[in-house]
């Protein structure tokens, strides 16, 4: 399969395994991706999810452009190749849960647009990214270049968009692209999941929740949030905290 989805205790893994093609999305990938995307937050074993490449050294060099030469005549293929993308980033984007992205790897295009729909992302030294509609004369959509200004701000999200260059991770760190380098990028992400995971997923999940309501415009508090702060009060998580914390213990969540 060329998407899968592991579980690994609290931990997820969806790999992307099309090594021969350098992890290049097709249409029924693209089509996958948010049912698995969708697995993985209705298990309530799972907490944290990776999106990473099933095999070391790569990401994922976006979509497969022999696939978009060969249907690009069809308009309902454009169509639903459109719907899949955005349904892809959008399930990522939104996903109930954290979302970690290891970049072991070149990250361009499509899969540059995989990661930053993604809560966090750690690469390697030799990872490059890229998003690259002017090398092939097409347009990225609003849902998708937003999350890229959302990132890295409009000029650098002007300059990535006109050049279609491709950044090494120093200079995907230097912008906000990228959060973390590390040598085993997938490792790394592991690690960090595991120390999200060990946390009060009500504060993790409400965060998200939070932050995304920010990104999507929203400036102020209203009802909703401001019964998220108070109700937090009454919940077994915060009575599990307050109990760790006078006993001088770790909480377990």
């Amino acid at each position: 399969m060329p998407l899968r989805l592991e579980q690994d205790g609290p931990v997820a893994r969806l790999l992307i395994d099309r090594p021969d093609k350098r992890n290049a999305m097709t249409q029924a990938m693209w089509e996958a991706l948010p049912r698995l995307v969708g697995q993985a937050m209705a298990d309530d074993a799972i907490r944290v999810l990776l999106l990473a490449s099933a095999t070391p050294g790569l990401f994922c060099a976006g979509a497969d452009i022999h696939e978009l030469a060969a249907c690009a005549g069809d308009p309902d293929w454009r169509a639903a190749n459109q719907a899949a993308i955005r349904a892809s980033q959008y399930a990522l984007a939104h996903a109930e849960k954290p979302v970690i992205a290891a970049i072991d790897g070149d990250g361009v295009g499509g899969g540059c647009g995989l990661a930053i729909a993604c809560d966090l992302r750690i690469a390697s030294p030799a990872a490059r990214l890229g998003i690259t509609p002017a090398k092939l004369g097409i347009v990225y959509s609003l849902f998708d270049t937003k999350l890229l200004v959302d990132l890295v701000g409009p000029a650098r999200a002007r300059r990535i968009l006109y050049t279609g260059a491709l950044h090494s991770a120093d200079e995907a760190l230097s912008i906000g692209l990228i959060e973390e380098i590390a040598p085993d990028p997938l490792g790394a992400a592991h690690a960090l999941a595991h120390i999200i995971a060990a946390n009060a997923q009500h504060s993790v999940r409400t965060s998200r929740a939070i932050v995304r309501r920010i990104l999507d415009g929203q400036a102020d508090d209203d009802a909703t949030t401001l019964a998220l702060f108070r109700d937090a009060f009454t919940l077994p998580d915060f009575a599990e905290g307050v109990a760790a914390f006078r006993a001088r213990r770790r909480p377990d969540f």
